[in-house]
């Protein structure tokens, strides 16, 4: 059974980091692509970031150049460091695995077959 789950939410100042962990346990993570959504109060669920199995890498891009996502294969573990938060990063964010080593950069829900159940990042003004 595949189990998702993130840690390392919290609430900051805009200006502030903080980096999201998530353990995808019950799968070798080294054959699969994961990715990064979130939804804000009132919104739809959106692609933040997405990293292949050759460690390919995409952006949404009201976060290009702030968010670096990463993965490191011999702890099953996926990163988002995520710098220079602002206001509108406020949200609820989910870490996604997909079982295919390719085709998750395109930041497409469909595309993740396990999910976590979110952790909240809160960015004050």
């Amino acid at each position: 059974q595949v189990q998702v789950v993130e840690s390392g939410g919290g609430l900051v100042q805009a200006g502030e980091s903080l980096r999201l962990s998530c353990i995808v346990s019950g799968l070798t993570f080294d054959d699969y692509a994961a990715g990064w959504f979130r939804q804000a109060p009132g919104k739809e669920r959106e692609g933040v970031a997405a990293i292949d199995s050759d460690l390919s890498t995409s952006y949404t891009g009201s976060v290009k150049d702030r968010f670096t996502i990463s993965k490191v294969n011999a702890k099953n573990t996926l990163y988002l460091q995520m710098n220079n938060l602002k206001p509108e990063d406020t949200a609820v964010y989910y870490c996604a695995a997909d079982r295919h080593p390719y085709g998750g950069l395109a930041l497409v829900e469909s595309d993740f077959d396990y999910w976590g159940q979110g952790t909240q990042v809160t960015v004050s003004s």
